[in-house]
């Protein structure tokens, strides 16, 4: 086998064991099936895809492409996020934050790596929302068996999913995606069915979470995916039916804590939000530039919280978040990251071919990072796969449209010639 042949073998095998990482993203076998729980299969997975990765580039002497400035900006922040153990209020924590925060970024850069066609980048998406199913299944059967309720009545699942608001937000990601596969005929209707069914079960274990900034980022989402989609009528449809299912199918519970948004000062759960925003505002008067550490900000809360204050809470707000733990200068570097994602995905919903998948993953970034204004989980694998899969997005829409616009100026050349040759062979008139 040449060199050659051996570079694409490992590139296929890396495009596996990245689908196999998002798979157990979404299932965490570990986490249910005690037997599985030694072999860390996130961890394997999402280690095999970079090293393969990483063996075909050294095989072949190719450049690691790192998504230009978007890329490296978030190299800059997982940097930065690892520095800041010298100014740390608690420098073990920063310490061990900021080596996860650089595996998520290896992340990153294997799937802007490896995922370099429409195909895989649609097989990728299809998996993370097949996978979901068992997610969806997990949370409704907790709920069903009163397992674990959050507050008595709030379901979840088992590991990253064990807190209600991290788990709706994990599942709103897909829905888009979902409805996408589900609304175009060449998935094939098998496809069509699952994704229709991750979809409903996903909508129905966010109702369960009783999340709010789960309710609401999902309903940014298949907002700007109606908006955007170019069947206008088929998405205002598929939209209506999930609406209606809401109100017929989400217990009353769920819109008496909604409704909790506007007596807020009576709501604990609010308030702990609104503390933390406090917290947030006070460290970065004290600390604008580079914050109190990657990781440190619950250590912080004793300096910086209000009396009344008692529970130590994260930030709730993954931009406070950053400014909170890595300061203006961390703040930075992730908007230039996030936004630069995001602008990606809206750019390669314009695409001929992709232009379906990329407005399914705009609306995931736009409902993602709505959710995030209520959340802050800068450790979230989730948010570096949907980040990595947009800018994927965008750069293959990038080099279709470079390579259309070659084909485009070599064409009048080529007619030129044409020409000149049947006016050389003597049957000009």
């Amino acid at each position: 086998m040449g060199v050659g042949e051996q570079g694409q073998q490992r590139d296929v095998l890396a495009f596996y064991a990245l689908t196999a990482f998002a798979v157990v993203m979404y299932t965490v076998p570990g986490e249910w099936i005690p037997v599985l729980d030694p072999l860390r299969l996130a961890l394997v997975t999402s280690g095999v895809a970079a090293g393969l990765m990483a063996l075909r580039r050294l095989g072949r002497a190719e450049p690691l492409y790192f998504d230009g400035v978007r890329g490296l900006a978030l190299l800059a922040f997982s940097g930065l996020a690892f520095a800041s153990v010298s100014w740390s209020v608690n420098p073990d924590v920063t310490r061990s934050t900021g080596l996860e925060l650089l595996k998520l970024t290896a992340i990153y850069l294997t799937i802007i790596n490896v995922i370099t066609t429409g195909r895989r980048l649609a097989i990728l998406c299809g998996a993370m929302v097949l996978a979901s199913i068992v997610t969806s299944i997990g949370v409704i059967n907790w709920y069903q068996t009163g397992v674990d309720l959050v507050e008595g009545y709030r379901a979840r699942w088992v590991g990253v999913f064990a807190d209600p608001n991290h788990m709706a937000m994990n599942l709103g990601l897909v829905v888009p995606l979902a409805v996408a596969f589900l609304a175009r005929k060449e998935s094939g209707w098998v496809l069509r069915v699952a994704c229709g069914a991750a979809a409903g079960l996903a909508v129905a274990a966010i109702v369960l979470s009783h999340s709010r900034g789960g309710f609401i980022g999902l309903a940014v989402a298949m907002g700007v995916w109606a908006i955007r989609e170019k069947r206008r009528m088929q998405a205002i449809v598929l939209g209506a039916v999930l609406v209606v299912g809401l109100v017929v199918f989400a217990p009353q519970s769920f819109w008496q804590r909604n409704e909790t948004v506007t007596s807020f000062h009576e709501d604990a759960s609010a308030m702990g939000r609104v503390h933390a925003w406090q917290v947030a505002s006070r460290i970065s008067l004290d600390r604008p530039l580079l914050g109190v550490g990657v990781g440190a900000f619950r250590y912080a809360w004793p300096f910086y919280a209000p009396p009344e204050a008692t529970h130590a809470f994260v930030a709730h707000n993954i931009f406070l978040d950053v400014i909170g733990e890595l300061g203006f200068v961390g703040l930075l570097l992730f908007l230039v990251f996030a936004g630069g994602a995001t602008g990606g995905a809206f750019a390669s919903s314009k695409d001929s071919q992709m232009g379906w998948l990329g407005r399914a993953l705009a609306a995931s970034m736009a409902g993602y990072l709505v959710c995030d204004l209520f959340s802050g989980y800068v450790l979230s694998a989730h948010l570096y796969v949907l980040f990595g899969m947009a800018a994927s997005a965008h750069r293959i829409a990038q080099a279709r449209a470079e390579t259309a616009a070659v084909v485009v100026q070599r064409a009048p050349a080529a007619g030129k010639g044409s020409s000149t040759a049947w006016e050389g062979s003597g049957h000009a008139a």
